[in-house]
């Protein structure tokens, strides 16, 4: 056999056949992956914003931990390379929808000024260690071209985190500290370029005792800064025109980081108060109302109750409304998997279409009872029905005493009287007396909602309406002979209406037979009118059957001559 026959049995042998490479996936920019490598970049520019500056303003941390250094520098340098593949493997949406594919993704990132930014960052900067030597940590300043990596992590983090708030908070105590830290390094660095311990504002000779120290020397420059930045007073005096400008600039800082504590912190304020108004009723207008209208002292303290136990236990009244912004079929969604396992619960909507659970669902209306409070009467008209959620109610005799019995939790009650049952002995009125033993949370749900939802399922209605009369049968208030009634009457209102109906298609059928009739002859007389007045066209005129005659006369006349 041919070496070269041997070369293409290897080729063609499945052992030797390479295997297809896995491709890099592309990552979602609004997913999980993406979101925790954008956590991880926090770390490398962290790292280069805060020890870079550090290191070139303080000699003793460049020389005593040099090999550390470069050992972190490099892994951050790692990681900003990872970074660059990581965009060109980071889709984008175009018309809403995400595109993956890698030449468009690339093309699109070449174009940005991002970018530029990125191989700007890792410039190899580092070369110039081969003349001026590894303790010139200013060379590597370009990977503070990063930091928009970082402002966007922190905007992920500040829509995902469920303390929006307090993430504020500490982003901005985060701020505080950098510019507190830069600040103390460059005063550093200018203390040594001025000399230290030349006068009382630089920092103190190191030869004086503790002044040496790493440690001591970074704290005095940062404690220093502290005082300047917060404008706390207690400093020296400067001495020269540098310290006056380097004092000068800090205090043009100092005032702008007032104003942008102050404007963050307002706004963080503002934010809690507004969703605090949002998930909770105000209960200074309340509570001002019944000032003004002098209401008793007793009932002023239930309705200050009722409010503190909403407060204090996270409770909301207004789910309709907090939710209002979100697209109707995701609110959907969301009230469902709030609300339909309790109102699944309830018997008569059982075996229902989720479909209608689901509108359902939507037209629930939460509701806080206090202790002792009545949810319904007997003889009240029943205009909504109540699922428990949370709590327990009881069924009192007409004094409010004597309990015939307990409600729990996925119990309901009232539902009879939302839905019209034929022969339903109790009519639309409570039957029974329900008051509320401690803080009890329910559901309503009223007629005039579950008939809007019943008008386009029919079917779930005539279901209902038949677990409803089940359910009358069992309590012995169902009258069969007014339902067979009232069935009876129903059926001969029907035929009447069909009848009604027929003869109003049978006058819809002549009036449009008179119509067309109608038509027909005005046609016919428009034709006529228009022949006839062809016709006249062709009479002559008044006046040439005047002439025309006087001259008959006349010839006439001459022949008798």
């Amino acid at each position: 056999m041919s070496q070269e026959s041997k070369v293409n049995t290897k080729e063609s042998s499945p052992q030797a056949s390479s295997k297809p490479r896995k491709s890099v996936p592309v990552l979602d920019p609004s997913g999980d992956q993406y979101y925790w490598w954008l956590n991880t970049m926090v770390f490398p520019i962290m790292y280069n914003l805060i020890i870079l500056v550090c290191r070139a303003c303080f000699p003793d941390l460049q020389h005593g931990y040099l090999l550390a250094w470069l050992i972190l520098d490099y892994i951050s340098d790692l990681l900003y390379l990872v970074d660059i593949i990581v965009h060109f493997h980071t889709g984008f949406l175009d018309q809403g929808i995400l595109v993956l594919d890698k030449g468009q993704i690339s093309q699109r990132y070449v174009r940005t000024s991002g970018f530029l930014l990125d191989i700007l960052s890792l410039a190899p900067t580092d070369l110039a260690y081969l003349s001026l030597g590894p303790h010139t940590p200013t060379l590597r300043l370009n990977r503070f071209l990063r930091v928009p990596r970082l402002f966007e992590a922190f905007d992920r983090t500040e829509t995902r985190t469920a303390y929006p708030n307090a993430f504020r908070i500490a982003k901005l105590m985060l701020y505080i500290f950098v510019v507190i830290h830069w600040n103390s390094c460059l005063y550093f660095a200018l203390s040594r370029y001025l000399g230290f311990g030349r006068d009382v504002w630089v920092y103190p000779d190191p030869a004086q005792p503790g002044f040496e120290r790493l440690r001591r020397q970074y704290l005095y420059s940062f404690y220093f800064s502290t005082l300047i930045l917060t404008t706390v007073g207690d400093i020296p005096l400067p001495a020269r025109e540098e310290e006056y400008l380097f004092m000068v600039g800090d205090f043009l800082l100092a005032v702008m980081g007032f104003a942008t504590i102050m404007g963050s912190m307002s706004s963080v304020i503002y934010n809690m108060n507004t969703a605090d108004a949002a998930f909770y009723p105000d209960h200074a207008l309340v509570k001002k109302y019944m000032k003004l209208h002098h209401v008793n002292r007793r009932l002023e303290r239930r309705v200050i109750d009722w409010y503190q136990h909403l407060q204090i236990n996270k409770k909301m009244t207004n789910e309709v409304a907090i939710l209002q912004h979100l697209p109707e079929r995701l609110r959907a969604e969301v009230a469902v998997s709030v609300h339909l396992p309790t109102l699944s619960r309830v018997q008569i909507f059982q075996n229902c279409e989720a479909s209608l659970l689901e509108e359902l669902v939507l037209k629930l209306q939460p509701q806080t009872y206090s202790p002792g409070e009545y949810v319904c009467r007997k003889g009240d008209i029943g205009r909504e029905m109540y699922i428990i959620r949370e709590g327990q109610l009881a069924v009192v005799a007409d004094d409010g005493v004597t309990q015939y019995a307990v409600l729990g939790a996925g119990l309901y009650f009232g539902e009879i009287s939302i839905i019209n049952i034929k022969g339903n002995m109790s009519g639309n009125r409570r039957t029974a007396n329900i008051k509320s033993l401690g803080y009890s949370d329910l559901f309503c749900l009223s007629k005039e909602d579950l008939r809007e939802v019943l008008s386009e399922y029919p079917q779930a209605q005539a279901v209902m309406e038949e677990k409803g009369r089940e359910i009358l049968l069992k309590m012995n208030k169902l009258d069969v002979n007014a339902e067979a009634a009232e069935i009876a009457l129903q059926e001969a209102v029907d035929s009447r209406l069909r009848g009604l109906d027929q003869q109003l298609d049978d006058l819809q059928t002549k009036f449009a037979r008179l119509l067309a009739e109608l038509e027909s002859s005005a046609l016919k007389i428009a034709y006529r009118i228009e022949r006839l007045e062809w016709q006249t066209r062709e009479w002559p005129a008044p006046e040439e059957a005047g002439a025309g005659a006087e001259d008959e006369g006349d010839v006439g006349e001459g022949e008798a001559s």
